[in-house]
């Protein structure tokens, strides 16, 4: 959520030709996952609960957070209706929070991709992701992402093709 939170603050003031508000966007991301601080992460592979359960799960959660922890606060009202402003993806910015959430799980999949020498090992996050993001500002990120992702990975088959000739 942190990084997230970070790049929300970057989005630039108009996406896809409509007026969008940082300062949202980055409350949006603060808040967009904090269901999971009782449920879980809850991934849509998760067999053992359905969608319309996991829908259930967090709105309960949330309910509880903003209700009973925060007593009904108008902070905690604000959260809540940044959550289902989230959810519906009913503006631009909850639009781009979105797109960054899916954008942050690929971005952290490469991270690791490099970080364990396993190029390409983590392509299910890539392919749950591949024609799902809907606005013009991440999509660039996206293909700047996969384009790095394929230059690293013929780079280390290249560098491993050299290593396995010299041993030879």
């Amino acid at each position: 959520m942190h990084r997230m939170s970070l790049m929300a603050m970057i989005v630039p003031d108009q996406i896809d030709g409509q007026r969008c508000d940082r300062t949202r966007c980055a409350k949006i991301a603060m808040v967009h996952d904090l269901a999971e601080s009782i449920v879980g992460d809850i991934t849509p592979g998760d067999v053992r609960v359905t969608k319309q359960e996991k829908e259930k799960l967090e709105r309960d959660a949330m309910t509880r957070i903003c209700n009973e922890t925060l007593q009904g606060s108008a902070q905690g009202q604000e959260l809540l209706a940044l959550w289902e402003e989230y959810e519906a993806a009913s503006t631009v910015e909850a639009r781009v929070v979105k797109d960054l959430d899916k954008f942050d799980m690929i971005l952290q999949a490469w991270e690791y991709e490099q970080s364990d020498a396993r190029p390409l090992e983590l392509q299910p996050f890539f392919d749950s992701t591949k024609g799902r993001f809907t606005t013009d500002f991440v999509k660039p990120l996206v293909d700047m992402l996969n384009q790095k992702r394929q230059q690293s990975a013929a780079a280390t088959a290249t560098s491993s093709a050299g290593s396995a000739e010299r041993q030879t």
